[in-house]
C-alpha cells in the first residue's frame, strides 16, 4: 500500500511559448528527504511552488496526502506545509521570539503553548531563547537568520517543509553547518517529509534520502544517492557525476 505524501500526475507548466515542466511523475513517501538537483530553469523551483500553489500547472494533478490540492482550502493547505527561501523575510521590527510565534499567533493558540513551542525551536535550531529571543534580526548573523527561518516554517508543526536553495547566500563553512543541523532536525521530527530544491550535488547527495535530478523540465533520475552513482541512467546525470569527480568532492556526501 503506497505512503505516498505528495504525488505529482502528468503535470505541466509554461510561461508563454517556454515549457517549464512537461509530464512530471514522482511520488514523495510520508518521513522523506528528498532533494531537487538541476542547473537554473530545470524546473525544479516551479515543482516545489506547485505544492503549495505559488505556481499553478497548466495541466496534470498534485495530490497531498491523497488529496488534489486544488480541493483543499488554500489557508488550509499552506498552513500545514512549512516554506523557506534563501532570502528568509524575517520581520526586521520583530524579536526572534515573535517572528518565530507569527503563524501559531495568526493560528490564535493559547499563548504559553507559543511560548513553550518557541523555545523548543529556538532549542533546535541551537539558538537558545534566553540568549537570542529578544534579539532583532539584524543582530543576528546571515547563518543565524536563515535557522530563524527553519525555526518560523516550523512553529505550526507542519507535515511538510519546502525549502528552496536556503543556504545558497551564506559561506561555505556556515552552509556545512547548516546542512548538519537541517538533516538532525529531519532525523529528530520523525514522519515530516522535507522536499530541498539545490544546485549544489555535494549537498543533494549529502542530505537526500532520494535525489531528484531534474534537466529541462523532466526527471532525469529519481533514486537514492548511492544508485545514482552506481548507475546513472542519462548522459547528463553522468555528466553531473563527472564535474564532482573533477573535482575530488562528493563522497564525503555518501554518509
Amino acid at each position: 500500500m503506497s505512503n505516498s505524501v505528495i504525488k505529482f500526475k502528468n503535470v505541466a507548466k509554461k510561461y508563454g511559448s517556454k515549457t517549464i515542466l512537461e509530464d512530471l511523475n514522482f511520488d514523495v513517501e510520508a518521513g522523506e528527504f528528498i532533494t531537487i538537483l538541476g542547473s537554473s530553469g530545470s524546473g525544479k523551483t516551479t515543482s516545489l511552488k506547485m505544492i503549495n500553489r505559488l505556481v499553478e500547472p497548466d495541466a496534470g494533478s498534485i495530490e497531498v496526502n491523497g488529496q488534489d490540492i486544488h480541493a483543499i482550502d488554500l489557508t488550509e493547505l499552506r498552513r500545514h506545509i512549512g516554506y523557506v527561501v534563501q532570502q528568509i523575510g524575517l520581520f526586521p521590527h520583530m524579536t526572534i521570539e515573535k517572528n518565530i510565534a507569527t503563524v501559531p499567533e495568526l493560528l490564535e493558540w493559547n499563548k504559553d503553548d507559543i511560548l513553550d513551542r518557541v523555545k523548543e525551536l529556538m532549542d533546535m535550531v541551537k539558538l537558545p531563547y534566553e540568549e537570542y529571543g529578544q534579539r532583532y534580526p539584524r543582530q543576528l548573523s546571515g547563518g543565524q537568520q536563515q535557522r530563524v527561518g527553519v525555526a518560523r516554517a516550523l512553529a505550526a508543526n507542519p507535515q511538510i517543509m519546502l525549502l528552496d536553495e536556503p543556504f545558497g547566500a551564506v559561506d561555505a563553512i556556515t552552509r556545512k553547518e547548516l546542512q548538519k543541523q537541517i538533516k538532525a532536525i529531519h532525523q529528530e521530527l520523525a514522519g515530516k517529509t522535507f522536499l530541498f530544491v539545490t544546485h549544489d550535488i555535494n549537498e543533494a547527495f549529502y542530505l537526500g534520502d532520494k535525489v531528484m535530478i531534474m534537466d529541462g523540465g523532466k526527471i532525469s533520475q529519481y533514486d537514492t544517492p548511492e544508485n545514482i552513482v552506481r548507475a546513472p541512467k542519462t548522459p547528463f546525470v553522468q555528466e553531473l557525476l563527472d564535474t564532482v569527480y573533477e573535482e575530488g568532492a562528493l563522497w564525503g556526501a555518501l554518509r
